[in-house]
């Protein structure tokens, strides 16, 4: 296996953000490369520390790096599933999207920078994979897929061309993707806006993992595991992931849902939290020179109230 690198985006804020309590229990719901984690373990004294990860690597790697530490437990799960086994929590961390060892490691697939084999499988366990995706599914399903999770206005034009290629020979690399990309799309766009593979392959990729099917009601139920007081930091790395995020924190947040000429609520819905960042914290430009993959993040975070 190779070396788990990645750097934790911003590290500070979230440290901050936690409050952590020396005898508190916290959850990082997405472990990666424990860049967080050993920090929060740091601050601990009689705390605990709930590590999960549906990628096995990550798990492997963690708990190398965090050997020194016997206040730890370590999951292996999809973080959706795992919240239900947890106990009530002081902190809940969840550090959304790809870590950079998946994207550096050209075998996973996920980079469009490196030749690998179309794979994009957090969890290796899992069966769909991208390759599957891109040589059985429909030009109307990729176009879709393509649409909704990677907002591309090329949509169309890119699932007909891989329908096309593929009727010839099977598309099995990164390579081979990006080659069908940069000769579908018109040759303005391919020198101008936002990178003209970025879309699709976080489309596959989001698809693949079904990262944000359930993820609304992850969050609602990462809170409902917070004692009074406790924190919740969730930093997403694209526009639909921190729609989800926001509207689940303001309706967290509402003290009663019921139509506005209704004279008395009858709901009972009652607020939950107290929203900390009104607007996501973003990284600092010091963080930006260190790690360009922070650009794109946003941190949100809340405090329980009941």
């Amino acid at each position: 296996m190779a070396e788990f690198k990645h750097i934790p985006v911003m590290l500070n804020e979230v440290i901050d953000g936690l409050a952590i309590k020396p005898d508190g229990i916290y959850a990082d719901l997405t472990l990666g490369g424990a860049g967080h984690s050993i920090e929060i373990l740091k601050r601990l004294t009689s705390g605990h520390l709930y590590g999960v990860d549906k990628d096995q690597d990550a798990l492997a790697a963690a708990k190398e790096k965090l050997k020194e530490f016997n206040n730890v437990t370590f999951i292996h799960s999809d973080f959706k599933k795992a919240i239900s086994e947890l106990p009530s929590l002081d902190g809940v961390l969840m550090d959304l999207g790809v870590s950079s060892y998946q994207l550096d490691t050209a075998e996973r697939g996920f980079s469009y920078r490196l030749e690998g084999d179309l794979d994009m499988r957090m969890s290796r366990d899992d069966r769909l994979t991208a390759k599957e995706v891109v040589n059985t599914y429909s030009e109307n399903e990729l176009t879709k897929i393509f649409f909704e999770y990677g907002e591309d206005k090329f949509s169309r034009q890119i699932a007909r061309a891989i329908c096309s290629r593929r009727a010839n020979k099977p598309i099995e690399t990164t390579t081979d993707l990006t080659e069908i990309i940069w000769n579908a799309i018109p040759v303005k766009a391919r020198y101008s806006g936002s990178n003209p593979y970025m879309r699709v392959f976080q489309a596959l990729r989001i698809y693949v993992n079904g990262e944000l099917t359930g993820l609304s009601e992850a969050v609602q139920d990462a809170i409902g595991k917070l004692k009074k007081g406790g924190r919740i930091c969730v930093i997403t790395f694209h526009s639909l992931e921190d729609r989800i995020v926001k509207q689940q924190f303001k309706y967290q947040e509402l003290d009663c849902v019921c139509p506005p000429k209704m004279p008395v609520c009858t709901c009972g819905k009652v607020s939950t939290i107290r929203i900390i960042t009104k607007k996501p914290l973003m990284a600092g430009q010091d963080e930006l020179n260190m790690n360009s993959r922070s650009e794109c993040a946003k941190l949100r975070i809340a405090e329980k109230k009941i």
